[in-house]
């Protein structure tokens, strides 16, 4: 092979080499990681912020004080996610278990100081059965977040929200819980995405004609009487 001849081997050589190179580094890039989702147009849960004493939020704390209320929205959106580690392990991308754990760590001064001042509720509302009153509070606040057909988009937007609250400094979580508790209480609504929607489909078999006439006397139904609603 002549020296021309050679080095325009080696130059095809080197342009389909780097082709592939490039190629490769493109497949590798559409090859990495999509953010953890279950939807492939997650449904719009979206709603207002909120301070704690709206109806459907959590349960009713009639003469909570702000920082009571405050505390409610944190211990409320603590329940959610804690529902969330137990029901959304079927999905190990949204890292519901481990995002809970790094949470009840990050912020856990400021849990404790939520729950600190939701019993001094109780206690200066429920008498001398404020116990009872906190122990019903904080288990009904868990069962309110149970769901099952409504799985998906509550584990996807608790998903969310852990990861949002894990960004957040110490000290700050209660901005999460005022920004979209309304979010994580419309996500137990059953939904379907936006693509497809949720459609129930409800089919009545019609009764076939009672009148004398249509049977026979062994109480069969006579050919003349034969519709496809009787069939």
């Amino acid at each position: 092979m002549n020296g021309r001849v050679r080095g325009w081997a080696i130059a095809m050589r080197s342009k389909v080499f780097g082709g592939f190179l490039a190629f490769l580094a493109v497949s590798v890039g559409a090859a990495a990681p999509a953010p953890a989702a279950l939807f492939w147009m997650p449904p719009d849960f979206s709603g207002a912020p909120v301070s704690g004493g709206e109806p459907g939020i959590g349960l009713a704390m009639p003469g909570a004080t702000e920082k009571e209320l405050q505390a409610h929205l944190i211990w409320n959106m603590r329940a959610g996610l804690n529902v969330a580690a137990l029901q959304c392990q079927f999905s190990p991308s949204l890292l519901s278990v481990r995002n809970y754990n790094d949470l009840l760590r990050q912020h856990s001064a400021e849990l404790t100081a939520a729950y600190t001042a939701i019993s001094g509720y109780f206690k200066r509302t429920g008498g001398k059965k404020w116990q009872t009153e906190l122990d019903q509070y904080t288990t009904r606040t868990y069962n309110g977040f149970s769901t099952l057909h409504a799985q998906l988009g509550f584990c996807e937007t608790a998903g969310s929200i852990g990861r949002e609250a894990l960004d957040r400094p110490k000290g700050s979580l209660y901005l999460t819980a005022k920004a979209r508790m309304r979010e994580f209480r419309n996500s137990l609504v059953p939904s379907g995405d936006r693509l497809f929607g949720r459609v129930t489909l409800l089919a009545a078999r019609p009764l076939p004609p009672l009148n004398e006439e249509c049977w026979d006397k062994k109480n069969v139904l006579r050919k003349k009487c034969w519709t496809l609603a009787s069939l």
